[in-house]
């Protein structure tokens, strides 16, 4: 990917009904991926073998970590640990950056 100022309002859109996703870079060493969510519209509890950042972009969400709940708004990012079940829930339509380190 060369070097260019990008705005993630314009690289992502919300569909109705839908999770949309737009992966920005893939590496052996982690991946940095946006998401729009619809109101409503979840991912349910897994788990993942790694460490992951996930900034609110726009909108609201709820995750949850271990059962824990957290509200979340623009601005806000939180960390979910490696091998702990987590969930995603949009309150309100809401994009978010994950952002998952692999070493």
């Amino acid at each position: 990917m060369k070097e260019k100022i990008l705005n993630s309002k314009e690289l992502i859109e919300y569909q109705e009904d839908s999770i949309v996703s737009r992966m920005l870079i893939n590496k052996d060493v982690g991946s940095v991926t946006l998401f729009a969510f619809d109101e409503k519209q979840k991912l349910s509890e897994h788990t993942a073998p790694f460490d992951a950042l996930v900034q609110v972009l726009d909108g609201e969400a709820e995750i949850s970590i271990s059962g824990k709940k957290y509200s979340l708004k623009q601005g806000d990012f939180i960390i979910m640990p490696a091998n702990k079940a987590h969930a995603v829930t949009a309150t309100k339509k809401f994009k978010m950056m994950l952002t998952m380190i692999k070493s």
